[in-house]
């Protein structure tokens, strides 16, 4: 059967989260998206892991319910990401990981080994001292069928790859031995899979893709497609197979709409391209100081194949804007207006979810409840047909379906710099 998976997401004890990140909101909006197993978040939290066994009960082995909803079909599977500070190689590291466990029993094992290493109360993604060797060691530790991937792995601050506090490689993260143990990577919001395929190295490893929802109305922004029964190690075993017929692809952004695709300094409103950054020699035009290096620079620094490298794998992924950014573009309008979301609760509820109106629905289908427009931005979204103009330093890029691309100003000292993106 088709799984829709989003994996990483967050409660409401991580810190800048919606108080609806707990089972009942999460339940309620993946059913929206048509997300067929969600993560629970935070499942080493304390009070969020008694949370998740009052509010949850064993559906499939490894997977749960909502326990005051027997019928509704979305799956939780335990999860959590763990921010790890460090100092490794004489440089201070800052790496993110996704932990995943086959039930609350072991997750409560992992939040008991966990909480002896550092304060696991004061946010739901814990900020422990560990190295990303130890973690992996002591997750596999407390149950081998655990699993940890590296989250978001090219972004800036936090990540395996990331320009300012990560690695070159796996190896000098976790240790040869380590590394092989190690059997998926997360795209993150700005890099897809062509990008990251550009990296011989990383050709044995899956690549996996979720929201990272710190909102319940932002999960499946991205997703992981599997073909495969409804279990935790069926699930876990259809990504560690990673071959097509159980592992077909990935639902991503468009890598530019993520918030550090390019380089730049958001406070100075400085967006470049790693060309111009290097021309630069890495310097912002205005300040003078060094600018954040986004995900395709970084990207660009490991490859070892050309930009235009073609990949089979290239192929397993599908390319999607959220539904109601689509009709806010069509509206002309913001995303959170009132018209935005009740034509978004209408269509989802009519057609099964979002998700099925993405990436399922033949268009002549949704012409008959909606309006014409939108019916031609789903159609230009899955040919590519976007304009787009990319994030950078922590700012979310834009993605539009009808309004021509625009020159985007970078300020300078003195002048004003035109630059198309």
């Amino acid at each position: 059967m088709r799984l829709i998976c989003d994996l990483h997401i967050h409660s409401k004890y991580s810190r800048a989260c919606s108080p609806d990140m707990e089972p009942r909101g999460l339940g309620h909006w993946a059913r929206l998206k048509g997300i067929d197993v969600v993560g629970t978040g935070d499942c080493v939290h304390p009070r969020y892991l008694r949370q998740l066994r009052e509010e949850l009960a064993e559906a499939e082995t490894g997977l749960y319910r909502l326990a005051a909803d027997p019928g509704s079909p979305v799956r939780f599977l335990a999860t959590v990401e763990v921010s790890l500070i460090y100092k490794h190689a004489g440089a201070v590291r800052k790496v993110h990981h996704l932990l995943l466990a086959p039930s609350l029993e072991a997750a409560g094992r992992l939040s008991a080994e966990l909480g002896r290493r550092g304060n696991i109360e004061a946010d739901g993604r814990p900020i422990l001292g560990l190295s990303s060797r130890e973690l992996l060691d002591l997750t596999l530790g407390v149950d081998d069928r655990c699993a940890l991937i590296p989250a978001h792995a090219w972004t800036p601050w936090f990540s395996v790859f990331g320009s300012k506090s990560g690695y070159d490689s796996l190896e000098e993260c976790f240790g040869a031995d380590g590394a092989r143990r190690v059997f998926a990577l997360e795209t993150g919001l700005s890099s897809d899979r062509p990008m990251n395929r550009r990296v011989s190295a990383l050709d044995r490893l899956a690549l996996v893709s979720n929201s990272d929802a710190h909102s319940p109305a932002k999960l499946g922004r991205e997703a992981t497609v599997l073909e495969t029964s409804r279990d935790y190690d069926s699930i876990l075993g259809a990504v560690r197979r990673n071959t097509p017929d159980v592992f077909p692809y990935t639902v991503e952004f468009f890598p530019e709409e993520g918030k550090y695709h390019f380089d730049g300094h958001r406070d100075c409103r400085v967006c470049l391209h790693p060309r111009e950054s290097l021309e630069r020699k890495n310097r912002c035009p205005s300040c003078g100081r060094p600018l954040t290096l986004g995900v395709m620079h970084r990207v660009e620094a490991l490859a070892d194949r050309p930009w235009d490298h073609l990949d089979p794998d290239g192929a397993r992924q599908r390319s999607v804007v959220p539904l109601e950014e689509l009709i806010a573009d069509v509206f002309d309008c913001g995303v959170g207006t009132k018209k935005v979301r009740d034509l978004y609760l209408r269509l989802v509820a009519a057609y099964g979810g979002e998700f099925a109106i993405l990436l399922d629905l033949a268009p002549e289908a949704l012409a008959q409840d909606a309006p014409a427009r939108l019916v031609e931005a789903i159609a230009r979204m899955r040919a590519g047909q976007v304009a787009l103009d990319p994030g950078y330093d922590g700012e979310f890029g834009v993605v539009r379906i009808f309004r021509e691309r625009k020159e985007k100003r970078f300020e300078t000292k003195g002048s004003v710099q035109i630059g198309l993106l």
